[in-house]
């Protein structure tokens, strides 16, 4: 049964982002890590369907403001050629805080989309609190951008949670080759388990509603893959 949520933007510290939890006390929380969309609309309809389950989502703010709701996309993807990777994760770990001190939660992990499924790797090799990592899509090319300055593969080999990724065969950004220098970094971990979906004719970003929407492949992987999602966050947060 879905549980009644509340949902809306809050300040940690100096901090924006947008916290959606279930009505009923919950110790189990994860942390968003958006895509290039910032906190908008999509993001929110995300940590609002895990909230549903019972979940205290709380989503980080890359933009400290703009989104897809009021932003277009090129000026955002500017932005994120200009994020810093060690400020990004200082402030996520800043969210981690709160989220253990200030709402309560006990068993807290990661999911991040795209941008932000790269940077849910870093933050599971950065924090050992972290309860699981979810990386859905993340964006690892083959030579890293400029701003990339902490290596995806490398970090993800030093994760000690359960990892659950999920890769399109079709994707345009990240090739197969970099998909599996990221899985064999997985499977070389002695701690954590590693759950890795393929989902062969999908695309980079499948989740995104536009992506689904031009896409029956698109619709079907995500379809596919977000039930189980929910059920792996369930099952590593409780």
């Amino acid at each position: 049964m879905a549980h009644e949520i509340e949902g809306g933007m809050v300040e940690v510290d100096d901090l924006r982002a947008y916290l959606s939890r279930p009505t009923d006390p919950s110790t189990a929380g994860m942390l968003l890590l958006p895509m290039v969309t910032g906190i908008g609309a999509q993001v929110r309809e995300f940590a609002d369907d895990i909230a549903r389950t019972g979940v205290t989502a709380l989503s980080w703010d890359p933009w400290h403001g703009p989104s897809t709701d009021d932003t277009s996309r090129e000026r955002l993807f500017e932005l994120m050629g200009r994020l810093d990777d060690e400020q990004s994760l200082a402030e996520m770990r800043r969210l981690l805080d709160h989220m253990h001190s200030e709402l309560g939660l006990s068993r807290v992990g990661v999911i991040g989309f795209c941008m932000g499924g790269r940077f849910a790797l870093l933050l599971g090799a950065r924090d050992e609190r972290l309860a699981n990592v979810v990386a859905y899509h993340p964006t690892v090319p083959a030579t890293p951008a400029p701003n990339h300055t902490v290596d995806a593969v490398e970090a993800t080999g030093r994760i000690t949670a359960p990892v659950l990724m999920l890769y399109p065969g079709a994707d345009s950004l990240v090739p197969w080759e970099s998909f599996t220098r990221l899985q064999s970094a997985l499977h070389s971990r002695e701690t954590g388990e590693s759950l890795v979906h393929v989902y062969p004719r999908a695309e980079h970003g499948f989740t995104d509603r536009a992506r689904r929407e031009s896409s029956e492949v698109n619709a079907a992987a995500h379809d596919l893959s977000w039930p189980q999602v929910m059920r792996f966050i369930a099952t590593t947060t409780a």
